[in-house]
């Protein structure tokens, strides 16, 4: 296997210096996306929508929490799911402690289309305490745009709350979401990375396809 280059620690902090500004660019272009991301102009969600939650039947407004904003992930976990979906299960494991988004008025909640029961038995197993709920009888996972031709997606939307008025703000689903993994984001700053075949790294680097090596985090040897 090939190693990085070993260099003199004055040439490797000329190396990081330059990459730094790279990276400091790469944040202001960042920070201007956010800017634009803020400004987004957002629609009024009037249809009533019938969730359950494990005190019972909850609508949209009821997943605020009585803050103002609301995230919501549409978890891939359909209706007699044999078993939850992997890349879906990295994500939730690597979420931090909603207490951070909650003092900026921002509740986190995952929705799946399974029953709230085969829902409880995931997140026992999981160990997961983030709300989550059940959009069984809901057309909510089609209307937020995590269902597709395909069949079962998933998507992370935006709300923003005005009284009883709510508002879908942002969207995004594939690698939209696949920057929001905590585990990716820590395996980028190594010298291996995700270790993909997609990534450009250097040759005789370990690579595995894509999704290969995922498990639930309970799976692992």
């Amino acid at each position: 296997m090939n190693l990085p280059a070993i260099v003199s620690e004055e040439e490797w902090r000329a190396a990081r210096a330059e990459l730094l500004a790279e990276e400091k660019n790469a944040t202001r272009m960042l920070d201007a996306l956010a800017a634009r991301r803020r400004r987004l102009p957002m629609v009024e969600v009037s249809k009533q929508y019938r969730l359950e939650g494990p005190e019972g039947p909850v609508g949209l407004l009821d997943l605020f929490e009585g803050r103002r904003q609301l995230i919501v992930y549409s978890f891939m976990l359909p209706p007699g799911a044999p078993r939850p979906c992997e890349g879906c299960s990295m994500l939730v494991d690597g979420m931090g402690h909603p207490a951070h988004l909650r003092a900026r008025d921002t509740n986190l909640v995952l929705v799946s289309r399974a029953p709230l029961a085969e829902i409880e038995a995931v997140r026992r197993r999981m160990g997961w305490t983030l709300p989550w709920y059940s959009a069984k009888d809901s057309e909510f996972n089609v209307d937020v745009d995590a269902m597709s031709e395909r069949g079962e997606g998933f998507a992370l939307n935006v709300f923003l709350r005005d009284g009883d008025r709510v508002f879908r703000t942002y969207y995004t689903s594939d690698r939209g979401v696949d920057r929001l993994n905590a585990n990716f984001n820590y395996l980028d700053l190594t010298p291996f990375g995700r270790q993909e075949t997609w990534e450009d790294s250097p040759q005789g680097w370990p690579q595995t396809p894509p999704y290969e090596y995922w498990r639930l985090h309970d799976e692992y040897a």
